[in-house]
Formats: structure tokens, C-alpha cells, sequence
């Protein structure tokens, strides 16, 4: 998940939704995120862990080889090992993410997801059956988030399978083929459980939002 969408690809995707709200009283939000968090903190506090165990290791091997050195020296060359560290991370933020672990990397694009959420107001639709399909392209991460009315008559193995799916276009580089099938999928599940009544009103936007 590396590129962002075009304009054609956003034209795609609201008419996606349009299409699958047009059968369905609920309602489908879709948002990508470049990336849910700088990772300047974790990333350097992960770096600093592992020059600390380097040191530690280089203490050992110079004790092992009877090689003597300052201990003032010693500790300038791991300040001057960790500021250049740091240093790389501050100048080239698309380094800092690979020196933090998945399941935190994991647990902040969930985090944004539940934000957006949130913040795009899906959760405040008269049925409760807003769903927010959220991508966040740094974790390589995707989610469906469904409000209480629908997410209690799906099993989340079906949810699942729908992120499945969205992840394994986005790792082809089509993101907008995987929002388009996950759209139509929501649609159908929708369309299922809350048909569209005479008086249905399309309280959210159709169109995908980058962040």
C-alpha cells in the first residue's frame, strides 16, 4: 500500500457508494491515511534500546579482547552513535516506522480508524448502520468499522473477509479496484439487513477522504 488515490479513482469511489447506498438505508464513509502517527517516539525510543544493547556488547567484546579504552570515550562514542540516530530519524520520517514493531504500528492505524469514526460522524446515523472503511497506507492496515445497528447482524469472519480482500488489491497496487469491492460487498450486507425506505436521507458524504 504505497500510492495514493487519483482523481478518476476517487470519482470511482463515490459512485461506488452511491450505487451501493441506492439499495440501503445505511450509510458507507470511506477514508485513507498517508500514515496514523509520526512514530518519531517509538521509533527512537527503539533505537536508543538497541544502541544501548550494542554498547553493552561492544563493552563485552573489548573487556573479552583485553582492549582498553576511557571510559569517558566509550560513552561519547554511544552519545555521538545515538544523536546521529536520532538525527536520521528527524530528517527522513519514512525511516521511523520500520523500527517499530507491527503490533504497535497495528494498534495505531486501529487507533486512527476509531477516530475517524468518530470525528466523520458515522456513528450519529438515525439506524446506527454507519460503516467507515479505513486504510491506512504506512502500516499497511485496513479496517471496517461498522456502528451497533449492523455490526450486531454480521459476524466479524465476514468483516474479515472483506478487509482480506481490500488488502490484497491495495498489496497490487489497487487500492481504489479493493475500495470499489469492499464497497459493493458493505452494500450488499446493508442492502440485507436495512433495505432503503421511501424517506431514506443520504446523511454522509459519498466521496473518499485522504488524510
Amino acid at each position: 500500500m504505497t500510492r495514493t488515490l487519483t482523481a478518476a479513482d476517487h470519482d470511482r469511489i463515490a459512485e461506488a457508494v452511491r450505487a451501493a447506498e441506492a439499495e440501503t438505508a445505511g450509510e458507507i464513509y470511506c477514508v485513507v491515511a498517508r500514515s496514523s502517527d509520526s512514530y518519531f517516539y517509538p521509533a527512537a525510543f527503539f533505537v536508543t534500546l538497541a544502541v544501548m544493547l550494542a554498547s553493552l556488547a561492544a563493552a563485552l567484546l573489548l573487556e573479552h579482547w583485553w582492549v582498553s579504552m576511557r571510559l569517558p570515550v566509550f560513552w561519547a562514542a554511544v552519545a555521538l552513535a545515538l544523536a546521529t540516530a536520532w538525527l536520521v530519524l528527524s530528517l527522513a520520517p519514512g525511516l521511523r516506522i520500520h523500527f517499530v514493531p507491527r503490533n504497535l504500528r497495528y494498534r495505531r492505524a486501529h487507533d486512527n480508524g476509531l477516530k475517524q469514526f468518530l470525528a466523520r460522524n458515522v456513528h450519529i446515523t438515525t439506524a446506527r448502520t454507519g460503516v467507515l472503511i479505513f486504510v491506512s497506507l504506512a502500516e499497511r492496515y485496513a479496517e471496517v468499522v461498522a456502528d451497533a445497528g449492523i455490526d450486531a447482524k454480521v459476524p466479524q469472519e465476514t468483516w474479515n473477509g472483506i478487509v482480506a480482500d481490500l488488502i490484497a488489491h491495495a498489496r497490487k497496487d489497487r487500492l481504489a479496484d479493493g475500495f470499489v469491492a469492499a464497497i459493493g460487498a458493505v452494500g450488499a450486507l446493508l442492502s440485507t439487513h436495512f433495505p432503503r425506505r421511501s424517506d431514506d436521507a443520504n446523511e454522509l458524504d459519498d466521496h473518499v477522504v485522504e488524510i
